[in-house]
């Protein structure tokens, strides 16, 4: 390989654009090569749990995904927008669960057929003791997993000291940057899937940019971080190809989860993705319409998902799927909902024991509403997470305190082979 002596050998702006894109490069060689430091020295024998985090961001209105079909106030109160009650003769009306509550109909031939193989499971009620309804605030504390007198600036995010505590797995966010919740002193790559099917160097630059940290202390990690990314790249634009030929594609996300799936089948043990667009005030529609939409896509994209990782993968596998709170249990006069306080967690998986509502409830009443407009918060989120980490992973009090300090574990029994 040529040596450079002179940097200026690449034009300035290329040059800086090549050093600030090495940062990932090297955070990504390192999820790898630390993955593979603790599988070699577990014998071979390292956990295969994996774990996708899925955050609704706009708070998504869980009263018309999780439908309490027997109260007679979510009528009352939800004219326009409600979901009809369970009936065979109509395809619009809920789907039933148990006695009390119902799945939104778009998600019937995705979703609820797992709900049927008891790989689906919700826990209403779920939450933040937060209750300044503001998105930006709850999203950052519930990705640093601090109570709500914490400081949001000390501590980075519970998924970066999870991994910290099981000893740095390979893990990854789909996202184009680094989200709260990984943010700490484990490094970890994030990466937009949307993008990654454009290699990010060409093989002239990949050789220039090995050059520069030849004989340096991270060439070996420029080199694997380099090769990873290229391997990314042609693995998607393949993919991309083969879907530009006619193949039925859900768009965004269903595309992005497949390829989230690949990965994590291969290389990634914990990972992160967050999908937007989920504040409804407006037209947000019943059993058709807007959050219908926004359903099916995002429904259609955890299939994907499930079906790219392959059974022997999904037996391993959990996916939490949460949101920064829920909407207001009345409808607005713009036929939507506004800011609300507590919404329903969703956990998918073949580690999941599904087919149950989980946590404690309440009956849904006006009576019975925080604040008589939201669904309280009787499952605080750091509680229930770090129930389902302890059970996944093992860990013991100390190592929860960690993670989600101040906060006790509470087990919800949803996991198969609980190991705490």
């Amino acid at each position: 390989m040529t040596e450079i002596s002179d940097r200026q050998a690449l034009p300035d702006l290329q040059r800086r654009r090549l050093l600030q894109l090495m940062g990932g490069l090297l955070i990504a060689s390192t999820g790898l090569l630390s993955y593979g430091r603790l599988w070699a020295a577990s014998g071979g024998n390292a956990s295969q749990t994996r774990l996708l985090v899925v955050f609704l961001r706009g708070a998504y209105d869980a009263a018309n995904v999780l439908v309490p079909y027997r109260s007679a106030d979510y009528y009352r109160l939800r004219p326009n927008i409600a979901i009809p009650a369970p009936d065979a003769a109509n395809p619009k009306s809920a789907i039933q669960l148990d006695e009390q509550w119902a799945l939104h109909p778009v998600l019937r031939e995705s979703l609820y057929p797992l709900w049927q193989k008891d790989e689906l499971a919700f826990i209403p009620f779920a939450g933040t003791n937060d209750t300044s309804r503001s998105h930006f605030e709850t999203q950052d504390r519930i990705e640093a997993g601090l109570d709500e007198h914490a400081s949001l600036t000390e501590q980075g995010g519970f998924l970066a000291r999870l991994n910290a505590e099981l000893g740095q797995p390979a893990s990854i966010a789909f996202t184009a940057q680094l989200p709260v919740i990984f943010t700490g002193e484990v490094t970890v790559p994030n990466l937009a899937l949307r993008d990654a099917g454009k290699a990010p160097f060409d093989a002239r630059q990949s050789n220039l940019l090995s050059a520069l940290y030849k004989g340096q202390p991270n060439e070996e990690k420029v080199k694997s971080g380099l090769q990873m990314r290229q391997e990314v790249a042609s693995m998607l634009a393949d993919e991309m190809q083969a879907a530009s030929r006619g193949a039925v594609s859900a768009k965004g996300f269903e595309l992005e989860a497949r390829h989230m799936g690949k990965l994590m089948r291969d290389h990634y043990k914990i990972g992160f993705v967050d999908v937007g667009g989920w504040d409804t005030h407006v037209n947000e529609g019943s059993s058709q319409g807007l959050l219908a939409n926004l359903l099916g896509n995002l429904s259609r994209g955890l299939v994907s998902f499930k079906e790219e990782m392959g059974p022997a993968a999904w037996q391993e596998t959990t996916v939490l799927v949460i949101s920064e709170f829920g909407r207001t249990f009345r409808e607005n006069g713009n036929r939507g909902t506004d800011h609300g306080h507590g919404t329903v967690y969703w956990l998918m998986g073949g580690k999941v024991k599904g087919g149950r509502i989980l946590g404690d409830q309440v009956k849904i009443a006006e009576s019975t509403l925080f604040q008589k407009r939201d669904y309280v918060v009787l499952n605080e989120y750091r509680s229930v997470i770090g129930g389902l980490l302890q059970n996944l992973y093992g860990l013991d009090r100390q190592q929860l305190g960690r993670i989600f300090p101040g906060a006790s574990p509470k087990n919800l029994g949803a996991i198969y082979g609980d190991i705490s």
